[in-house]
């Protein structure tokens, strides 16, 4: 006799999940992927080749090849500030702590350093736990502005490099906040009279580190930023520099070519 065909209601349900293998469909839908619809055929896993970086060619590494290297901020000395002090904040220069106070942000309560800068309009917060490692310090000793004033007085000395290159070590130096560096930028860009005239991007560079120059010197003298600035450019017009010396990117001096010179009879 022929064998009676099985409904389909009478067919076993084998495409039901078991309960793990619900679980795991949950799991997978809540982390963004679809849920397979009943009767669909499971998809292979595909394995993903891992990820491999590009190899760093010699050039590509910081501080090779005339490569400028980007210095790490110099963390500041420990210092206890109070109200009403001058201080230096890398990135912005001297400006005077308004007040100290504890105050509630995002539920955590933080000492917090609130510095002006009159010349901006801008209140700077600063974490007192955090001052140290942002750079901020008081004004500069007169010993080492001293030192500072005092490095002017050399001869430029210009790496040979790309201008590009070259500026974005001036900003590094000027964003440190050490006035020593600062000073730096400021003896290598200065041009004397019968000089050759400076390009827009050395003027701007030039005239931010004078900025900060002459910012902490009022506030040391005790003046205001215009008078020293005056001061400064004085003490410049007064320095006689011989040529500029090159230098190669690892700092040493480099000796001059000498061109050979032809007479015309």
């Amino acid at each position: 006799m022929p064998t009676k065909p099985v409904a389909a209601k009478d067919a076993p349900d084998r495409a039901a999940p078991t309960p793990d293998d619900a679980s795991t469909v949950d799991t997978v839908a809540t982390v963004g992927t679809p849920a397979a619809s009943a009767g669909a055929k499971p998809q292979p896993d595909v394995a993903e080749p891992p990820f491999r970086s590009p190899p760093k060619m010699p050039g590509h590494m910081p501080g090779m090849h005339g490569r400028p290297q980007i210095v790490p901020r110099a963390m500041a000395a420990k210092e206890d500030f109070a109200e009403g002090d001058y201080v230096v904040y890398p990135t912005h220069g001297v400006g005077k702590v308004e007040r100290i106070a504890t105050e509630e942000i995002a539920g955590h309560k933080l000492e917090l350093i609130h510095i002006t800068f009159e010349e901006n309009r801008m209140t700077l917060r600063v974490p007192v736990a955090k001052a140290r490692t942002a750079g901020l310090r008081k004004l500069a000793t007169r010993e080492m502005f001293d030192k500072a004033l005092d490095l002017l007085k050399g001869r430029a000395r210009i790496k040979r490099t790309m201008w590009s290159r070259r500026a974005q070590e001036y900003e590094q130096k000027i964003n440190s906040g050490d006035p020593l560096q600062i000073a730096e930028v400021v003896r290598d860009l200065h041009r004397n009279a019968g000089q050759p005239d400076q390009s827009f991007s050395e003027r701007q560079i030039y005239e931010a580190a004078m900025d900060r120059l002459a910012a902490e010197m009022g506030a040391l003298d005790g003046t205001d930023k215009a008078t020293a600035s005056l001061k400064l450019a004085e003490k410049l017009k007064a320095i006689v520099k011989g040529a500029a010396v090159e230098i190669d990117a690892d700092g040493a001096e480099v000796e001059a070519e000498v061109e050979a010179v032809t007479e015309v009879e």
